[in-house]
């Protein structure tokens, strides 16, 4: 099976995944055109970005064994690859956690990492609430919903760690588009709200849109996200 190439590498970050040291690595392609996209090189032209050499990732996760606590793959979209599973045990094999960024249109791959036991969290983008016209709109081509459907209920119940997040978007994703949303995700999922950034869009028109007042953002974060802070001492697996 060949393995995706590796188009960017982040040595060390502690955003990425909540409670954790980790490095990303960005793979390049991905099933969606989302407007707001920052990332759309790697979704447009990935032949155009340098290859990383596995090696070189390896070499450092081996030098900082016992520093950094694990491996987060994003993109683009991870699970367009299918020779994702095997670059995964490539960092099973270092004794590392990985988690993987997902669009949520391929539930397949989900499945498949989770009951081989390769991956301990999924970050999936719920773009919108679940109606085809806006969330079509939002990922800029046609989806199938049934299919983002599969992914919410997998990673619900796959007892691995999930964490849902949604951009708020200025007329189009607010307060009532976020409601829906945590709806239809339920009380018990960690869901973080993230502010619209009008910079390098792959839709240029997105970069007309203002910036959300921070007041505002501050106020819908407070409303709807969902932190591990918010729930009782081991009630998330």
């Amino acid at each position: 099976m060949k393995l995706p190439k590796i188009k960017g590498f982040l040595p060390v970050s502690m955003l990425d995944w909540p409670g954790k040291v980790c490095s990303v690595i960005f793979l390049g392609g991905c099933s969606f055109r989302c407007p707001a996209c920052h990332n759309h090189k790697l979704v447009l032209a990935p032949e155009d970005c340098e290859d990383i050499a596995l090696s070189h990732v390896t070499n450092f996760l081996r030098e900082k064994s016992g520093w950094v606590d694990g491996v987060t793959i994003t993109g683009g979209e991870p699970t367009c690859h299918s020779g994702l599973p095997e670059l995964v045990r490539i960092f099973r094999q270092l004794e590392l956690d990985v988690k993987i960024d997902t669009n949520g249109f391929n539930p397949s791959m989900l499945e498949r990492l989770i009951k081989e036991k390769l991956i301990s969290a999924v970050s999936m983008d719920i773009k919108a609430p679940l109606e085809v016209n806006i969330y079509s709109r939002l990922a800029g081509v046609d989806v199938d919903l049934n299919e983002i459907r599969r992914s919410v209920e997998l990673l619900k119940t796959s007892g691995i760690r999930a964490f849902f997040r949604t951009t708020v978007i200025p007329g189009l994703v607010g307060e009532q588009e976020l409601r829906s949303i945590r709806e239809e995700l339920g009380n018990s999922c960690l869901y973080s709200v993230q502010r619209f950034r009008n910079l390098d869009t792959l839709d240029p028109e997105f970069g007309k849109i203002p910036s959300l007042d921070l007041e505002i953002f501050d106020s819908l974060q407070m409303q709807f996200q969902r932190k591990f802070s918010d729930f009782p001492r081991h009630s998330i697996s």
